[in-house]
């Protein structure tokens, strides 16, 4: 699907020089929201914002849709890695949103946790360059995979890998790569006792291949493990290598099965 072609359910207008594409439900909410400013300065205003820290700071509102309302997150792109510093969150036209709503919907398609894209909103930023608005729902009871690998209890611990080890499994079956996958793109969403969910996030830095394509698998657990390491070593994460090994293990025969 190319990034001008939309999915089903979405839309696009323009908005005062704003660039949208909101589902139906969401789109008079988003229209609302940016009456007064961008949708982040509305999650940063909003009485009820709840403040998420990662790559920046998000913002979890509830959002007034067709349906009633709805738990949403707002986040502000921006950029990772060694050049961050000097991009922040300017983007080249049309920016990484539209791919990460597509990338959402394949990923859903196969069968893959990911919250939900519901809108996104592009600024112009100069003749080239953009800024991005991005809003998923929000999973409830989660929280990211590396505060579940810094608890002392095990059995905390235990449930999260298995739950991430499910993830990755299924990713890697599917053929989809995640480039940038680490415990903190990694959110774990947990009810009483009832088995746990991973939810991969950030997945306009996922790729697509042939199902069972075996560069997805290793390049996954390369990344995922190397985090795991780097976790460990810098936040003491309570996590060793038979642990790891054994998660290694349950990620290769897991994929294997659905492959």
């Amino acid at each position: 699907m190319s990034s001008d072609a939309l999915p089903s359910g979405y839309s696009r207008f323009l908005l005062a020089g704003v660039r949208v594409v909101a589902g139906t439900t969401v789109a008079g909410a988003i229209r609302e929201a940016l009456a007064s400013g961008t949708l982040h300065e509305f999650g940063a205003r909003h009485p009820r914002a709840r403040r998420l820290s990662g790559r920046g700071v998000a913002y979890a509102v509830p959002l007034e849709t067709t349906g009633g309302p709805v738990d949403v997150v707002i986040r502000h792109n921006r950029h990772g890695g060694a050049f961050a510093s000097l991009t922040g969150d300017l983007f080249l036209a049309p920016t990484r949103a539209p791919y990460e709503l597509h990338a959402s919907r394949r990923l859903e398609d196969s069968g893959i946790p990911t919250p939900v894209v519901l809108a996104y909103a592009v600024y112009r930023a100069g003749p080239l360059l953009r800024r991005c608005d991005v809003v998923t729902r929000e999973v409830s009871d989660g929280v990211d995979l590396a505060v579940a690998i810094t608890s002392p209890d095990t059995a905390v611990r235990n449930r999260a890998m298995n739950a991430a080890a499910t993830l990755i499994a299924a990713m890697s079956a599917v053929g989809a790569r995640h480039h940038d996958l680490n415990v903190k793109n990694v959110l774990i969403a947990a009810s009483g006792d009832a088995a746990a969910t991973a939810f991969v996030l950030d997945v306009d830095r996922v790729t697509f291949s042939t199902p069972g394509d075996p560069r997805a698998l290793e390049g996954n657990l390369s990344r995922f493990l190397r985090s795991a390491r780097k976790w460990r070593a810098r936040f003491g994460a309570q996590i060793g290598e038979e642990e790891l090994a054994a998660f290694e293990r349950a990620v290769r025969e897991r994929a294997a099965t659905r492959s």
